[in-house]
């Protein structure tokens, strides 16, 4: 209709709207981790630094890399990277497969506590 208009000479007003047919977000939207800098409320415990020195002491101690450690458990070298640093939000079955895999006597990564 619009096209047949133009063809015959007449005015045709037509608006585009903002941003249609774009795949873009909203920059009014924020991400989980810009939240989880910003306020309190919304962050997550993570290991304590302890906990972090007795898997990598652990591990160290039964001659294991950080690779050879995450083989073993199933899991990703990063997240055993990330347990030692002390960035990763605890996990107990993720704990638990890394006290086994390094036989820790003491039981110190079944009791973490949170960074305050």
């Amino acid at each position: 209709a619009i096209l047949a208009a133009q063809r015959r000479g007449e005015d045709v007003e037509t608006s585009k709207k903002w941003a249609a047919g774009q795949n873009k977000q909203h920059s009014i939207t924020k991400n989980t981790a810009k939240l989880d800098r910003e306020t309190e409320e919304l962050h997550h415990d993570r290991v304590t630094l302890e906990v972090g020195k007795v898997i990598q002491q652990g591990r160290q101690s039964k001659g294991l890399t950080q690779k050879d450690l995450a083989t073993k458990i199933n899991e990703k070298p990063q997240v055993i990277a990330d347990y030692e640093s002390g960035r990763a939000i605890p996990n107990n079955q993720v704990l638990g497969k890394i006290e086994r895999a390094i036989d820790d006597e003491l039981g110190v990564l079944g009791c973490w506590k949170p960074r305050g």
